[in-house]
């Protein structure tokens, strides 16, 4: 057997030189991610709008102290988050065409709300990963205040509001994207299981006006989906409903959807949440789940990946999977086959076809 030394490695490729760049980056990536979480937390993105600004003036408008604003808003831009125009005393700075679309928060793509529970929940959480992966028990609410799952999030209407709206934020740009890659044209009803403010529904109503959709939830977030839903102008088109789906038989529809849910659960959970939604399907009807489903190979979605490891911060027994996976308990339930479309980014959907 021929042994590889670190000599004949540099004799194959003398011109290759090894930095620790990408591990000093990876490691080092919570500061970019921090002064982005900051700079939305402190409305900077909202208040700049589509003006632009003198360093003074922003960092007065902001509140800011003289000592590193002028750092905060230059690493802002050598971030690729803000533009600047000039320099020196004429300086001024400006939303980039990305900010403005996604940051601004009357823009209807804003996404700053899954931003802001990512600096007020998430950031901190995460500081415990070491002791997650040892003990595998979550390290949010659940670790803090002993309530079970989801409860410490819905007992607080405040936190249960941002949850929400951090939520809509990741979610708006797939649900907008599903009602162009899935034809629900050929269907009379959808059901949205877990449906949080009916951003799903919204979306694919819009763009379908025959469809019956139906969104439902917990108690607790009834009135921020009827709020949403009236807002939206759809309260003739979607109808918002009660229901515990771990407990409760789901509403017959020809489609049900299910947007980041299946994710939350351990694996007889998630076995049980398709077997529902079968029995609940009329032959021909479809599954439609929404996540960042991890590719086959475990080794190209890193974001899907990473939201496996959130899984671990967040739930009890809950984990992010592949299409196999999710081919494999369809098949099981009873459906006929599955198939997976791409959506936005890392995010896709797989059906199961009854």
């Amino acid at each position: 057997m021929e042994t590889l030394t670190l000599e004949s490695k540099t004799a194959v490729a003398p011109k290759t030189v090894i930095t620790p760049d990408h591990i000093i980056q990876i490691g080092m990536g919570f500061w970019a991610s921090k002064t982005l979480l900051a700079a939305v937390k402190l409305d900077l993105f909202t208040e700049i709008g589509d003006g632009s600004f003198t360093g003074e003036e922003l960092r007065e408008q902001l509140g800011l102290h003289t000592r590193s604003s002028t750092d905060f808003f230059d690493t802002l831009v050598s971030l690729g988050l803000l533009c600047r125009h000039d320099n020196g005393a004429t300086v001024r700075y400006g939303n980039t065409l990305e900010t403005s679309i996604f940051l601004v928060k009357s823009s209807p793509a804003y996404v700053g709300g899954l931003l802001e529970m990512a600096n007020d929940r998430l950031y901190p959480y995460w500081g415990s990963l070491e002791e997650g992966l040892r003990t595998g028990q979550p390290q949010n609410e659940i670790k803090h205040t002993g309530k079970p799952g989801f409860d410490a999030i819905y007992a607080q209407p405040a936190v249960l509001e941002q949850f929400l709206n951090g939520m809509a934020g990741a979610q708006a740009g797939n649900f907008m994207a599903l009602a162009n890659v899935f034809d629900f044209g050929q269907y009379n009803s959808l059901c949205d299981i877990g449906g949080a403010n009916a951003t799903l529904s919204i979306c694919v109503a819009r763009q379908y006006p025959n469809l019956d959709c139906l969104s439902v939830d917990l108690p607790p977030v009834a009135p921020i989906a009827a709020h949403n839903v009236a807002q939206a102008g759809l309260a003739h088109q979607i109808q918002v409903g009660t229901f515990n789906f771990l407990a409760d038989s789901f509403p017959t529809a020809d489609v049900i959807t299910m947007g980041n849910i299946l994710h939350d659960w351990n694996l007889d959970i998630k076995k049980m949440l398709i077997r529902k939604a079968y029995e609940a399907l009329p032959e021909n009807g479809a599954l439609v789940v929404i996540e960042n489903i991890i590719d086959d190979e475990r080794r190209q979605n890193t974001f899907g990946l990473l939201m496996s490891l959130n899984m671990l911060i967040e739930t009890d027994g809950g984990f992010d999977y592949t299409h196999a996976d999710f081919n494999g308990w369809a098949l099981e339930a009873g459906f006929r086959s599955t198939e997976k479309r791409s959506l936005a980014g890392s995010a896709s959907i797989v059906i199961a076809y009854k």
